[in-house]
């Protein structure tokens, strides 16, 4: 069953970034400044934002199945990402692509809660396999962009119809597990409650500071790779730049299922910790490592891709293991809702720095994400006080 959610989840995520990998196509055929281009990436946070904030005030991982949420979300996602292609402006492209984020709030949260009900003592390593397998998805687009096309339509119809593939897998084949709680009666404040727990807050704390470096990093590691490339004199700075952001999206399929298995071992807080402290190492480094050759540049990006989101299904396993059991849905929605949320500034701060003081520079600006969230998990492993609520 993980094998195959987490086939699923892979299909499933290439919509994400199948505009963003052609952004060089789409900035010539619509003529977009960077702040425009921004944009392509942004409006599919924002609707994965306003899909999930819905799904969490609904209570709609608790209150239905999973699968069926799951596959409605992959169906819709498929239609909204191949509209994109018919899109004769850039509004309109933005608009689909604010669609297509907000069908895909129905594909992610309940695909870690399908993957959490068959899992209990191993849920570490299974949410790690599935992170990483939707990691790798979100990576394949580039690896595409790398390779000679003829049009960027046709990678994005490609996207969609392995999305539309993944919503019939889940519908055909996924089953609930044992460790599914009973749908849950509808409560309008169980999205506020979750928080109330010590634990839980914290681990939504940690996964805030994640989040605020790693979609700007995946966003822009390739635009900043094509730019340290021109600034060495290298030739195929654009081609190699999408080959980098590969290999540093997709190192990160490998850094979250390490990552599961050490933290079944040795603590899921522990393993975010030291995820955070060496991505944010990774991060600081961009700038004396710009201009370097092409190999060094690899070998950081992907160092930095594997750790940056090696933690991701530490904190939602945080969560999922802390939250009421009856309210595990909307509680890994309005993380992952909050999450995203908070990606929309700092993708467009990292280009805003880029446009004002350069590539070279840019990427500090999130630095302090990770900062922060090695701190939250450094309170998750001290105890509780005694009046510090439930969960410590």
């Amino acid at each position: 069953m993980l094998a195959l959610v987490g086939v699923a989840e892979l299909l499933a995520m290439t919509p994400w970034f199948s505009a963003t990998a052609v952004t060089p196509d789409l900035v010539r055929e619509f003529g977009l400044d960077s702040g425009q281009a921004a944009w392509l990436t942004m409006a599919v946070q924002g609707g994965f934002v306003a899909g999930t904030l819905v799904s969490a005030l609904l209570n709609l991982s608790d209150l239905c199945s999973a699968r069926w949420v799951f596959t409605a979300g992959a169906v819709a996602a498929a239609a909204a990402n191949a509209m994109t292609t018919l899109a004769p402006s850039p509004v309109e492209a933005v608009a689909w692509r604010f669609a297509t984020g907000s069908a895909l709030a129905l594909v992610y949260p309940p695909g870690m809660k399908i993957v959490a009900g068959w899992f209990k003592a191993g849920r570490g390593t299974a949410l790690g396999v599935l992170i990483g397998c939707l990691t790798l998805g979100k990576a394949v687009p580039y690896l595409f962009a790398a390779l000679p096309h003829d049009s960027w339509r046709e990678q994005v119809l490609w996207s969609s119809g392995w999305c539309l593939l993944a919503g019939l897998i889940v519908l055909a084949a996924a089953k609930d597990g044992p460790h599914v709680a009973v749908s849950a009666p509808f409560d309008p404040s169980a999205a506020i409650r979750v928080l109330g727990r010590r634990a839980t807050r914290l681990g939504v704390f940690g996964y805030l500071g994640h989040m605020w470096e790693l979609y700007a990093m995946w966003t822009w590691v390739g635009a900043f790779a094509a730019a340290s490339l021109a600034a060495s004199g290298a030739a195929a700075g654009e081609r190699l730049g999408a080959v980098a952001a590969f290999v540093a999206i997709g190192a990160g399929a490998l850094g979250s299922v390490v990552a599961g298995r050490l933290a079944d071992r040795y603590g899921r807080a522990r393993v975010a910790a030291w995820a955070l402290m060496i991505s944010a190492t990774c991060c600081a480094l961009t700038a004396p490592a710009f201009g370097a050759p092409f190999w060094l540049l690899l070998v950081l990006v992907g160092v930095w891709g594997f750790s940056v989101v090696a933690d991701s299904a530490q904190f939602s396993v945080i969560v999922s293991e802390t939250s009421p059991p009856e309210h595990v849905g909307t509680a890994l929605t309005l993380q992952t809702c909050l999450g995203f949320l908070l990606t929309m500034v700092s993708i467009r701060l990292v280009s805003a720095v880029a446009s004002w003081i350069g590539w070279q520079w840019a990427f500090l600006a999130v630095l302090p994400g990770p900062i922060l969230g090695v701190y939250a998990m450094l309170a998750l492993l001290r105890p509780a006080a005694p009046d510090a609520g439930e969960g410590g």
